[in-house]
């Protein structure tokens, strides 16, 4: 018997893989200007560089949200939704 496969799986990693780069810089402005907002508390700002390195990991999850947010929209427009 065949293992039974999600039809969406494949294309929705392949989405996550395209998107990644996108959503991982999207994170590594959003942590840079929440750094900059943090020094209106007193707290030190956030360097560019640390941003990106944060954004690595950060951006995966991201990146899973927004390929299943394009994956609906892709299927409501398809009318399978």
């Amino acid at each position: 018997m065949a293992p039974v496969t999600d039809p969406q799986g494949p294309r929705l990693r392949r989405l996550a893989l395209l998107l990644y780069p996108f959503t991982a810089a999207a994170v590594a402005i959003n942590l840079f200007m929440v750094g900059l907002m943090w020094q209106r508390l007193g707290l030190p700002a956030i360097p560019p560089k640390l941003a990106l390195l944060l954004a690595v990991p950060l951006g995966v999850p991201a990146t899973w949200a927004a390929a299943r947010w394009v994956r609906g929209l892709i299927d409501e427009a398809e009318g399978r939704g």
